[in-house]
């Protein structure tokens, strides 16, 4: 009977066996069915999202920060038929009167011929006055064909009397001719992101057949002006009450004297430079810094003689609207924290990854200015992550226009699932529901 009872004992551990084989069987049936239903999801799910991304509702589509005040901020009256007023920081209009059509500048041309001089590294090169630079008319230092002068004591000639005569000596010098130093000024201004400018000239004398090709805007002018005041070179010699020197010889003594009245006349003023001819009337470019704020402005066909003041009365109602209208502000992580919530992932060991986003706008705004972010975030991202890769993208728009650029980035890495991965997954859930 012991015996029996032994056997029956037998027989019931087999058939446990036998039905936990059967069991496991089961289990990697279904198993298969999942993982294939999974895959079969993940690949409906690309195809659906893919193109284009879809917006995570539980994140913001948007986000402006404005102002809670709105006042009326009253144009400026002027007598010029084209001006500008720029953040010289961000290069973003602030004002405009036709900014964007073309005119003759005058003088206002020897901005970028400073400019170019300035940054070829030569302004301690001595350079021998030719005979067609001798023969500039106008305004004059009255140099003499063969004379020799240095570069840099040609720049105050050039910026603080506006002589044309110094322009086309420097320019024959540094181009190795008129031609050869338009083509630097004109390949200067396309780097800076002047679109409608062309210079011919070093001085922007319009006399001559052929120079209705010299031409800029009140925009690109102040394009120019922003980058100039940058140089600390340039702010020296455009602020120099008088400077004397000599040719190189010592024969001849010279003392020029700085013609800028907008320096004496406007509190913060930094300069620039006027000019004028027949064509292009009375045209200024200055520049003036007050605290955090530092404006750029540009007036062309401001008058004609005997209005001569238009332009300093044009330039300080410009100045005038900017600081009265404008405060400088600093929008970024810390100061205006923007917090997502996290995606999910597919096929990684974690359902989720964290989001991240550094951003900032640094520059003046009125309190009817406003700065937006619009978000392009996925629903979902696929496994692998790693961290600090980008998954979407912060697009940041000051008013109607578009400023910059940002990336969304992952905070954590999450790996992708592995075979293990999957089938401890499939088990629990398999577990957890029996």
């Amino acid at each position: 009977m012991k015996k029996h009872e032994f056997s029956n004992c037998n027989i019931s551990t087999d058939m446990k066996f036998r039905l936990s084989k059967l069991a496991s069987i089961v289990l990697v049936l279904i198993s298969l069915i999942m993982l294939i239903n999974l895959q079969y999801e993940n690949v409906l799910y690309y195809l659906e999202f893919s193109e284009p991304p879809a917006i995570y509702a539980d994140n913001p589509d948007n986000i402006v920060l404005k102002s809670s005040e709105n006042i009326e901020m009253k144009n400026p009256t002027l007598h010029a038929k084209s001006a500008c007023l720029m953040d010289a920081s961000t290069k973003r209009v602030l004002f405009g009167k036709e900014p964007d059509i073309k005119l003759p500048m005058a003088s206002t041309t020897k901005i970028m011929t400073c400019i170019i001089a300035l940054e070829s590294g030569r302004i301690d090169e001595t350079a021998v006055v030719s005979k067609y630079a001798a023969g500039m008319p106008d305004v004059q230092l009255n140099v003499n064909t063969g004379e020799s002068y240095l570069i840099k004591d040609l720049l105050y000639s050039l910026m603080l009397e506006s002589h044309n005569d110094a322009a086309v000596v420097i320019a024959e010098h540094i181009g190795g001719s008129v031609e050869g130093f338009a083509a630097l000024m004109n390949e200067k201004a396309s780097k800076l992101g002047c679109t409608d400018t062309h210079f011919i000239t070093p001085n922007g004398l319009d006399n001559r057949p052929g120079m209705e090709d010299h031409y800029s805007t009140a925009k690109d002018m102040c394009i120019i002006a922003s980058y100039a005041i940058c140089n600390p070179e340039f702010i020296s010699i455009i602020q120099t009450p008088s400077y004397s020197f000599s040719d190189v010889s010592g024969k001849r003594r010279f003392t020029v004297n700085n013609h800028d009245a907008f320096l004496n006349m406007y509190k913060g003023a930094i300069g620039i430079k006027t000019g004028f001819t027949g064509k292009a009337g009375y045209c200024f470019v200055g520049a003036a810094r007050r605290g955090d704020i530092t404006l750029t402005s540009c007036v062309l066909a401001s008058g004609w003689p005997p209005d001569k003041s238009f332009k300093w009365s044009d330039t300080k109602a410009l100045m005038d609207y900017g600081f009265s209208h404008f405060s400088y502000y600093n929008v970024n992580n810390e100061t205006v924290p923007i917090i997502l919530n996290p995606i999910n992932v597919t096929d990684g060991v974690a359902s989720h990854v964290a989001l991240s986003l550094d951003y900032s706008y640094s520059g003046i705004l009125s309190p009817n200015d406003s700065v937006g972010l619009v978000f392009t975030i996925p629903k979902e991202v696929p496994a692998p992550v790693t961290e600090g890769q980008m998954v979407g993208n912060a697009r940041l728009f000051v008013n109607d226009d578009v400023w910059a650029d940002y990336p969304v980035t992952a905070e954590n890495e999450v790996k992708e699932q592995g075979c293990n991965d999957v089938f401890n997954k499939i088990l629990r859930i398999f577990t957890e529901n029996t």
